[in-house]
């Protein structure tokens, strides 16, 4: 699944939450986020648990094709 990296960012930075504190609130491992990030894709499972931990949506958090 693609992700919005930079929107996942903002909303990080809007949270004032660190890529460590949002590993650790999303349950997937600090280099895991980073891949993620970078690579900008996920699996359907861990987009879920990173919406939930940001408090949105995973619609929010996708890139539309």
């Amino acid at each position: 699944m693609k992700i919005d990296s930079i929107r996942i960012k903002l909303l990080l930075a809007e949270q004032e939450m660190t890529q460590t504190d949002f590993s650790v609130k999303c349950g997937v491992s600090r280099q895991n986020i980073s891949t993620i990030l970078l690579r900008g894709t996920c699996s359907a499972v861990t987009a879920g648990k990173l919406a939930k931990a940001l408090g949105v949506s995973v619609r929010e958090i996708i890139k539309e094709e």
